[in-house]
């Protein structure tokens, strides 16, 4: 069925203006101020947008749904995770495939493509992790990037003897990645120090998650963005570094971006308007905000938010990792390492961004979109198919009103996870009307689309 959006104010990462948007055959075929509903196609679905915005979809890249951790597994589907991207605004999204270093990176790959055809109700993408790099592994990810279309890797540096890479291998797989014009996102931290600091505060008695902050401090993080940079610099390789907590991390990746390492920044929306103190709630509550990198001191969200108003920082993502607070978050009673780590925000992101970046001046409409949906586009191989209003572009489009009040509540929430960490907060905006390739998947906060109709986005390699 064709789609015309009709009176609505556009915004891009650029643009400003109003128009009419009509989308058929899953694209965007014409832009105009105004298209008479008597010259398109009969049947079509006609929204009117008067007062409201049009955004490009909202692309999300760095959320887990499929994700074996510490023994269990989050308890997102590809169903009700798309479900709750769709009904916040976000129309993509790229998942990271987490394989252990003894599985086959091609049956990794295939077992998340699996786990999201035929289930996700928007379009999705992957990022390869790399947590093994012997020469049969180094051939699967050739065929990862050049056959099945994904050009991006990811690497850790924490979780040791888990998902840590040497050194050599670090150098090796960076060396890869610069030759098939792969960007590599990484954890940055330093596993060996936050490995002894964990073992140091659990032999004191220090188990509770309060302790999981002091146990990768602000320096570990940017210890971990300046080797990576290091590295990157040495091969020439692009690099990304994902959720990033805190003003030296930031200032390391910008330092190493002036000496000429290719770098981008994401941030991620539990750093960006929550603190440390919500992991210091009593009687276990805490466990709820343990993630990694952990919440910060307060003082380092102005500093995220500062970054994003002068795009220093790329992109705002939500490392989206919903385990459940009973059977499974309490894992972790005896000892804050066992915490399952995540904090769910999927369907949440762009409200919050709305409400505590555009609302109060922090950033404009232009860098919502940008740093919401255009900048993870451009960066992952999906510009100008995602992340624009054009024609010819995919149809994934949002439909904002910026006079909605409303309150976030596990009650409201379509992700499976059994508590919501946004719990009671006002939020000011929401997506009234979501589409994914012309085909209207959201309402009102309400899924009302098709299950399964996401696709998988391939990608081509850019950053030679």
């Amino acid at each position: 069925m064709a789609l015309l959006i009709k009176n609505g104010r556009i915004i891009t990462a650029t643009d400003d203006y109003t128009a009419d948007v009509y989308c058929e055959g899953e694209t965007i075929t014409k832009i105009a101020p105004s298209i008479d509903s008597g010259s398109i196609a009969k049947g079509t679905e006609v929204i009117d947008a008067a007062g409201k915005y049009v955004f490009p979809g909202f692309i999300d890249p760095h959320v887990h749904i499929h994700l074996p951790f510490m023994g269990t597994c989050a308890k997102d589907d590809h169903a009700s995770g798309s479900r709750a991207a769709l009904a916040g605004g976000t129309t993509s999204f790229i998942e990271m495939i987490c394989p252990g270093p003894k599985d086959e990176p091609l049956d990794a790959f295939n077992e998340w493509k699996s786990k999201a055809e035929g289930q996700a109700a928007c379009d999705f993408s992957f990022h390869m992790s790399v947590v093994r790099f012997d020469e049969s592994a180094r051939e699967q990810f050739r065929q990862i990037v050049t056959i099945e279309g994904i050009p991006s890797f990811k690497v850790f540096l924490a979780y040791k003897g888990a998902l840590d890479l040497s050194d050599e291998d670090l150098f090796g797989m960076l060396s890869l990645a610069k030759e098939l014009g792969v960007i590599v996102t990484a954890h940055c931290e330093n596993a060996e120090a936050i490995d002894a600091m964990q073992k140091r505060l659990l032999a004191e008695g220090k188990t509770g998650p309060e302790w999981h902050e002091p146990s990768r401090p602000i320096s570990v993080e940017a210890d971990g963005v300046h080797h990576l940079a290091t590295m990157a610099g040495l091969t020439g390789a692009h690099i990304y570094t994902v959720h990033t907590s805190c003003e030296p991390a930031v200032r390391t990746a910008l330092d190493a971006r002036l000496r000429g390492v290719n770098v981008w920044i994401e941030s991620v929306m539990p750093h960006l308007v929550l603190d440390k103190s919500a992991a210091e709630r009593p009687n276990f509550e805490g466990a709820k905000y343990v993630m990694s990198p952990p919440l910060r001191g307060r003082r380092h969200q102005d500093v995220l938010w500062a970054g994003l108003a002068g795009r220093a920082i790329s992109t705002i993502a939500t490392d989206h990792a919903p385990f459940d607070f009973k059977g499974q978050k309490d894992m972790g009673k005896g000892a804050f390492t066992k915490i399952p780590n995540g904090i769910p925000s999927i369907q949440d992101r762009p409200a919050l961004v709305y409400t505590h970046g555009v609302r109060p001046g922090r950033i404009d409409l232009h860098t919502f979109v940008d740093a919401c949906s255009t900048q993870a586009a451009r960066i992952f191989g999906m510009y100008p198919r995602k992340g624009d209003i054009r024609v010819g572009a995919d149809a994934d489009l949002v439909v904002w009103d910026p006079d909605f009040e409303g309150t976030l509540s596990k009650e409201t929430s379509l992700s499976a996870v059994d508590y919501n960490a946004y719990e009671g907060w006002k939020v000011n905006g929401r997506a009234s009307a979501v589409t994914v390739r012309g085909e209207v998947q959201a309402k009102e906060g309400k899924f009302v689309g098709t299950t399964g109709r996401g696709r998988l986005i391939t990608r081509e390699p850019t950053h030679f």
